[in-house]
């Protein structure tokens, strides 16, 4: 089994400016993602991702890496706080956004398990993780972001 990446097509009923914001603002982050969200949508902008849970939640470091409206926004999560984001201590989140017809196909990508040097079970755990945190969350974004398109 492929453990390098997780990688996903979908396609979004607005335009790519909306889906841009959808992707990359935090206040429409913790619309469809994580439970609070708290970075600037500004390349190297340091902040983090907060998921509640019954146990009182989670923090993930997060790092915006690239970002240029409205065809892509990439961001570095889950590298130890504290740490600056980089390749090997970190994943790195890429949606990009391709106009298509009426609305949006974004190509979201998720790679650096393999880099992270865990063992191999714990490399499974985490990337199976992360494909049923995605296969849950994506389809939220799909269906956020239509909500928005105020086209006539």
């Amino acid at each position: 089994m492929e453990l390098g990446s997780i990688e996903r097509e979908l396609y979004v009923e607005a335009t790519p400016e909306i889906v841009f914001e959808v992707v990359s603002d935090p206040a429409h982050v913790k619309q469809w993602w994580s439970d609070d969200a708290r970075y600037e949508t500004v390349v190297g902008s340091a902040g983090e991702i907060l998921f509640a849970d019954a146990d009182g939640g989670k923090v993930e470091a997060f790092t915006v890496v690239d970002v240029q409206p409205p065809t892509r926004f990439s961001f570095r999560w889950t590298h130890p706080a504290g740490d600056e984001a980089a390749e090997g201590n970190s994943l790195l989140v890429t949606f990009e956004l391709v106009p298509q017809g009426a609305g949006t196909l974004v190509r979201f990508r998720e790679t650096g398990f393999r880099e992270r040097g865990w063992t191999a079970a714990s490399l499974e755990a985490s990337y199976q993780d992360h494909v049923q945190g995605w296969d849950y969350f994506l389809p939220r974004l799909v269906t956020y972001a239509a909500t928005l398109d105020a086209r006539p």
